[in-house]
């Protein structure tokens, strides 16, 4: 998954936070590792123990970047986070809105394709309430959808898009794009296809746009 050393340094154990070449790629691996058991086991049922063995590492080694569960199942939980705000972030006043919102909305289902379990753990987080992500969600994506929301209505004031409510309307984009990822096992069933299949994907693609512009 994309590299996130800077933001997972405030969550590394004090005076360890892997800033080296090799410290933030045993960073990447520890996440990738923990990812892949919490979206199997949950947060309650994870061990380190497995996440340091299937990352390649000892547990010591792995506690040196991550004292405890809890950060490293935030840190598995904000890297994700992270992942689907930079795309958001980049659209601004200078941006072509109907080239931003393509470019948002085809990033999007790219990650759905690519980081399937990242998104359905991701869910389960919210689902329970957001336990661990509340404060984050309240603050940091709070502020940044507010400006999002803004800007997007200063673009159907000048006709752009279609009006309507600008924070559905991220809720729409957030809805069908991660609804690949997080049901992919309903969807295979239903069309024998997934975002996997290039034809597939460029269906999904036209099918969101037309939701979110008016126009595939």
């Amino acid at each position: 998954m994309m590299g996130a050393a800077n933001r997972l340094a405030e969550l590394a154990s004090p005076g360890h936070t892997g800033k080296t070449r090799g410290g933030e790629a045993n960073i990447e691996r520890i996440l990738d590792a923990a990812l892949a058991v919490f979206a199997i086991d949950g947060f309650a049922g994870a061990r380190i123990d497995a996440i340091a063995e299937r990352a390649g590492l000892s547990k010591p080694n792995l506690l040196y970047y991550f004292r405890t569960k809890a950060d490293l199942y935030l840190a598995v939980l904000r890297r994700t986070l992270d992942m689907w705000l930079v795309p958001l972030a980049e659209m601004d006043t200078q941006s072509d809105p109907v080239a931003a919102l393509t470019g948002y909305v085809t990033r999007k289902l790219e990650y759905a394709r690519d980081y399937p379990e990242a998104s359905r753990l991701f869910a389960m987080e919210v689902m329970r309430g957001a336990p661990i992500l509340l404060t984050i969600l309240e603050n940091d994506l709070q502020r940044l959808v507010a400006s999002r929301a803004a800007l997007l209505e200063r673009w159907m004031d000048a006709g752009y898009l279609p009006r309507r409510d600008p924070q559905h309307l991220l809720f729409l984009i957030w809805a069908t794009t991660q609804h690949y990822a997080d049901f992919a096992a309903q969807v295979k069933a239903l069309t024998g296809q997934s975002l996997d299949d290039p034809g597939f994907f460029g269906e999904a693609r036209r099918a969101v746009l037309l939701a979110v512009l008016g126009r595939s």
